[in-house]
């Protein structure tokens, strides 16, 4: 084949060797536009896991490399006068000038042409002289805007602004340095390339920034390489105690804001011979690895995928197969590594403990259970803070296990099971034996609070013919039933959950068709604005008159004095996902021109209403909560500043907690699903607001609630599909990390089973020998110290 490149960064100069050197009949050639020895920026770092795949790929350059890396395991974090080490992980870094060296030196040796400080030819004749063009041109990607109608880029650009510098220092490990200033709180995050220095960044929300009068410089425009030298003046001030005198290093140095970049397609051209690579397909926040990585590791799949199949279209169509799931992944846990830095001040009221635990696990790819593999050490000392920070923490228990008081209710432990709708009731909304199974099950099975599903507080409040209600005294004697077996046969609370459905009602069973207007025997739905949730599929609703609102407040205080009767400790008022009082609060939904309709305080003004009146009939000493949806995932609907607020008006009407939900007010949102994808917003809610939260969304594992309740994104995990698909959830979470206390209580017939039962062969004691060699070695703390 002929491959022409655009682009002598390391993505193409890695692409060029590999691929020439699994067949030497190739022929590569190689532009870039600046000098060899021109690069931007001072350091890369690797994981054990890419350099694994170096390794492999091209012997020759990995051992160029490893005689260049700074090696390192410690990650320390500097906050409140504190270093806080968290060890076992392994880094690897090296000079990225010499990087380019290494690479270019192998290209020569594979007889590659190279041509620098040189503009590649138009792509598109290099598209029809050759047999592939390699775009590896970068952030601003002249191919990517070229052909933007066939890869159609997104860049989203976030709130931070950040400056890339070196500095004479050799830091010894990762370290995270939190500043707080006058003007807020900035955050620096270095490593060291070599025996002469470290990679510095120095980034703070936009808002610090201005406060700080960087932005004196914001619109000039700069010259290719120079530096913003008055900013830099600014930051040596700023960061004295950490250069300690050593030279603050500039490089093409100025305030940036990140983009992440991602395409629809890598591929391009009238004969779909043109590809992209690295940070012209994709770019991932800096705070979880590098831009560098990525586009070598991108480089090793599509050599690979060259080689390994028969054409040209098969190879790429199986390197974007490979490379695109991995990518964004990777650019999911950057997202969320990203927006945790954006919102780096919510958490400054944290104990260095728990915040050191928060910035290591901010990813989602870190979590307590590995950290406790990588340095037990440091996941103890978390862990004995947590115990000690809890009224009545109990030592040597998960933190999971740890008793939380939800008001004045004591729960014996952090986990939830979430309200399900579960459509079997009669048609008369009363509960049956199903549920009695159901909650009582999930209540044996060690959960510290159930829920029931949204109860409704009327017939035509339904959802579906088989949603429960509670509008009834006969109604009330069934549910007190259940409660009762719950608090009889297991330690756990039991929860109502209160609501009216609004214009969702009148639907079908879930399994019939969720969302689908009843074929017959409907009724009547009601909102606070005339909106049809599915235009031409559901029924429009009739606009909510004062007669309306005042009827439907009474039968939530009709449903709230009932479930008091029926001996529920906690009462929810369900303002999310679209039912009546979330319709409401809605700027999608509520186009009121009335005191309930207009900004956030008049959409808030009857679920607050409604709330207060539940409040006066419901017993003082049992709390109440309530549920939202933090974003509705449609732009111009309520987004995490309004959730912040609108939980502020709920804790200052007397909730005990928010159950932070998201979305379902619309069909027309596009939610970024994902492992705990709604935490982020409890954890706003409840580090900005000072709530209690109960995350829910995708939480699966015993590993993520512990994660989630020790780094303070929530108090509480609501726990869901986990619990359908095993209604002993709770108590198996304790047995797998060898827990038996009073956080999971055994019902005395069970107790037997509290020890996994024993597997096959495979799970048998190992021979002596294997277990000298695989056991626990200890945490590795090694730190870069080249003088020594």
């Amino acid at each position: 084949m002929r491959i022409a490149v655009i682009g002598g960064g390391p993505g193409g100069l890695y692409f060029a060797a590999l691929t020439k050197a699994l067949d030497p009949t190739h022929e590569i050639t190689v532009w870039e536009r600046n000098a060899p020895d021109d690069t931007f920026g001072f350091g890369v770092v690797f994981s054990d896991e890419t350099l694994g795949g170096i390794e492999h790929a091209d012997p020759w350059v990995f051992q160029m490399m490893e005689r260049e890396f700074a090696r390192w395991d410690d990650i320390d974090v500097h906050v409140d006068g504190q270093v806080l080490t968290s060890g076992g992980h392994g880094f690897a870094a090296m000079s990225r000038k010499r990087l380019l060296e290494i690479l270019q030196q192998r290209c020569r040796e594979l007889e590659i042409t190279l041509h620098f400080r040189t503009e590649a030819p138009d792509v598109e004749t290099l598209a029809a002289d050759y047999d592939l063009v390699l775009a590896s041109d970068g952030l601003n990607s002249a191919v990517r805007r070229r052909y933007a109608d066939t890869f159609r880029p997104t860049v989203d650009e976030r709130q931070c602004k950040y400056m890339w510098l070196g500095t004479s220092k050799v830091f010894e490990a990762f370290k995270f340095y939190i500043l707080d200033t006058p003007h807020g709180v900035m955050q620096v995050h270095g490593y060291p390339f070599d025996a002469t220095g470290s990679t510095f960044i120095l980034e703070m929300h936009e808002d610090v920034w201005r406060a700080a009068g960087f932005d004196a410089s914001e619109g000039r425009e700069w010259a290719p390489g120079e530096s913003d030298e008055e900013a830099i003046k600014r930051v040596r001030e700023l960061c004295s105690d950490i250069f300690e005198g050593h030279e603050v290093m500039a490089n093409n140095s100025r305030w940036i804001s990140f983009a992440t970049i991602r395409n629809e397609t890598w591929r391009a051209g009238q004969r779909g011979n043109i590809v992209i690579l690295g940070d012209s397909a994709h770019t991932a926040h800096f705070s979880i690895g590098s831009g560098t990585k990525l586009a070598m590791e991108d480089s090793l799949a599509l050599a690979a995928c060259l080689h390994e199949h028969p054409d040209l279209d098969t190879a790429l169509s199986a390197y974007e197969e490979e490379r695109k799931p991995v990518v964004q992944s990777t650019q999911r846990a950057a997202q969320a590594s990203l927006e945790w830095f954006e919102n780096l001040g919510q958490y400054r009221g944290q104990d260095p403990e728990q915040f050191a635990f928060n910035i290591m696990t901010r990813s989602r790819r870190v979590t307590h259970d590995n950290l406790k593999v990588r340095d037990p050490e440091f996941a103890a000392r978390i862990e004995e803070w947590f115990t000690a920070a809890t009224p009545g923490g109990r030592p040597d228990t998960p933190p999971m296990f740890q008793p939380f008081r939800l008001g004045e209710l004591e729960l014996t432990n952090r986990v939830v099971v979430s309200p399900m709708d579960m459509y079997v009731s009669t048609d008369d909304g009363m509960p049956t034996d199903f549920r009695m199974i159901h909650l009582g099950g999930k209540a044996m099975g060690g959960a510290g609070l159930v829920m029931t599903e949204m109860v409704c507080v009327s017939p035509e409040g339904r959802i579906t013919p088989g949603c429960a209600g509670i509008w009834s005294q006969e109604q009330a004697d069934g549910w007190r039933h259940i409660v009762e077996a719950v608090h009889g046969l297991s330690a756990a609370k039991i929860g109502l959950q209160v609501g009216h459905s609004g214009r969702k009602g009148s639907t079908k069973l879930m399994w019939d068709g969720i969302d689908e207007p009843l074929e017959g025997g409907n009724w009547p739905v009601m909102a606070p604005s005339p909106l049809a949730y599915q235009p031409g599929v559901n029924q429009v609703p009739r606009e909510m008159s004062e007669e309306d609102l005042s009827q439907v407040k009474q039968e939530f205080v009709t449903a709230a004095r009932l479930g008091a009767e029926a001996g529920f400790d906690v009462l929810e008022m369900h303002a999310g996902h679209g039912y009546l009082l979330s319709s409401f609060i809605s700027p999608v939904t509520n186009q009121r021109t009335d005191a309930y309709g207009g900004d956030l305080a008049g959409r808030l003004r009857y679920p607050l209403e409604v709330f207060e009146a539940m409040r006066e009939v419901w017993p003082t000493g049992r709390p109440m909560t309530v549920r939202i949806s933090a974003t509705d995932w449609v732009e111009g609907g309520i987004d995490v500043d309004d959730a912040v607020e609108i939980a502020r008006a709920f804790q200052e009407a007397g909730a005990a907690a928010i159950d932070v939900s998201t979305g379902q007010v619309t069909p027309d949102e596009t939610p970024a699903f994902g492992r705990s994808y709604q935490t982020p917003f409890a954890d706003a809610i409840r580090n900005r607001v000072g709530i209690p939260t109960i995350a829910v969304g995708i939480i699966s594992s015993w590993d993520d609630v512990n994660s989630i309740v020790l780094a303070g994104r929530a108090d509480l995990c609501a726990v869901g599909r986990a619990h359908l698909y095993d209604p002993n959830w709770t108590l198996h979470a304790a047995v797998e990390q060898d827990y038996d206390g009073p956080g999971a209580i055994w019902p005395l017939p069970w107790r037997a089973g509290r020890r996994k039962p024993q597997g096959g062969r495979s799970e048998e004691p190992k021979p002596r020998l294997q277990l000298v060699r695989e056991g626990a070695q200890g945490t590795r703390h090694a730190r870069w110290r080249p003088e020594a």
